[in-house]
C-alpha cells in the first residue's frame, strides 16, 4: 500500500515471534515505522490474542505466534486536535475534569487521542486507568466523572443509572426564556420513546442579543435530552446545529454541565463540585 493514503486497514496473523508489531505493520501497510508507532499512542493499532483484544500502544511488545494485529489508520482521524482538558479534583479512586468543547467521551477503532478518558490517562499523577462513567455529546462541555478502577466506574455508573445524583446543566437560549411564567419550567416529554424530564429557570436575560442563560436539572440522562426540551419550548440552544437553528458559521453549542453532587462510592460521603464561573457559558 502507499504512504501517501489517508485511509489504511490492515490485519496480520503472525506467524513468527521474530519480529515487533509495529515492524510487522510497516511492511504490511507500507507505513513508516514511525507512522505505526504515532498510530499506536494515538490508539489505532490492536492486538488480539485468543478471545481477548485491546489496544497496541507500544510497537515492540511481545508477540506469540497466533496472535492477530489490526490497523486502523485514517490520517484526518489522527491529525484532530482538540483543546486541553482540565483536572477540577482527584479523587484518588475517581477524578472530575472539565470536558471541553470537541473532545469525545468515547474513542473508536480508529483512535481514541482525543478522549476525555485517554487525556486522563495520559496526564495524571500518579498513572492510572481511566474509565468513562458516563457521557457528555462531544460539542456540549463541563464536568465529566472518570472512574480509576473498574469496581467504582460501576459503582458510580450505578448512582446515575438509579437516579441517586444530582445534575445541572447551564445553556444560553434564543429568546427571552419563561417571560411571565412560573420560576420553574418543567418539561416532561419522552425522548427516542423514553420518558425524559427537565426542570428549567431563567438566570439571566441579555435583551440586546435577545438571548436568555438558562439553568437546566435533569431527572434523566437521554441523548440530546436538553436540546430537545429547549427547542421543543421554543428557545434552541445557541450553537446546536442539530435541534436548532444555528448555521455552521456560528459559534459552538453553548450547553454546559456546572455541577454534580452525589455519595462517594468509597467512603459514602457527600461530595459536591462546581464547575468554576470562568468555564461557564456567558451572554
Amino acid at each position: 500500500m502507499s504512504p501517501t493514503l489517508s485511509k489504511i486497514e490492515c490485519h496480520i496473523n503472525v506467524d513468527s515471534c521474530e519480529a515487533n508489531a509495529a515492524s510487522l505493520l510497516a511492511d504490511k501497510s507500507g507505513l513508516s515505522k514511525q507512522q505505526i508507532k504515532q498510530a499506536m499512542t494515538k490508539g489505532a493499532v490492536w492486538h488480539s490474542r485468543k478471545h481477548n483484544t485491546s489496544r497496541l500502544r507500544r510497537g515492540k511488545r511481545s508477540l506469540k505466534v497466533g496472535d492477530e494485529l489490526h490497523l486502523y489508520y485514517n490520517q484526518e482521524v489522527l491529525e484532530h486536535q482538540v483543546a486541553d482538558a482540565e483536572l477540577i479534583a482527584d479523587m484518588g479512586q475517581y477524578s472530575l475534569w472539565y470536558k471541553p468543547y470537541g473532545m469525545l467521551c468515547q474513542g473508536s477503532k480508529w483512535g481514541d487521542h482525543t478522549t476525555i478518558n485517554r487525556y486522563a490517562e495520559t496526564h495524571l499523577t500518579p498513572d492510572r486507568p481511566a474509565f468513562i462513567v458516563h457521557r457528555l455529546d462531544r460539542a456540549a462541555t463541563g464536568l465529566v466523572l472518570i472512574g480509576h478502577s473498574k469496581s467504582i466506574t460501576a459503582a458510580l455508573a450505578k448512582l446515575f443509572e438509579l437516579r441517586e445524583l444530582d445534575k445541572y446543566y447551564q445553556v444560553i437560549v434564543e429568546g427571552q426564556f419563561n417571560s411571565g411564567r412560573e420560576e420553574v419550567v418543567t418539561v416532561d416529554s419522552d425522548v427516542d420513546n423514553k420518558t425524559a424530564c427537565s426542570h428549567a429557570k431563567l438566570l439571566e436575560y441579555d435583551a440586546k442579543q435577545n438571548r436568555s442563560l438558562v439553568q437546566v436539572k435533569i431527572d434523566s440522562g437521554r441523548k440530546h435530552q436538553i436540546r430537545i426540551h429547549m427547542a421543543s419550548l421554543g428557545h434552541p440552544v445557541v450553537g446546536d446545529r442539530l435541534h436548532g437553528i444555528a448555521s455552521d458559521s456560528d459559534i459552538n453549542l453553548q450547553l454546559t454541565s456546572c455541577y454534580l453532587k452525589f455519595p462517594c462510592p468509597a467512603t459514602g460521603e457527600i461530595n459536591e463540585f462546581e464547575l468554576p464561573e470562568r468555564l461557564r457559558p456567558k451572554l
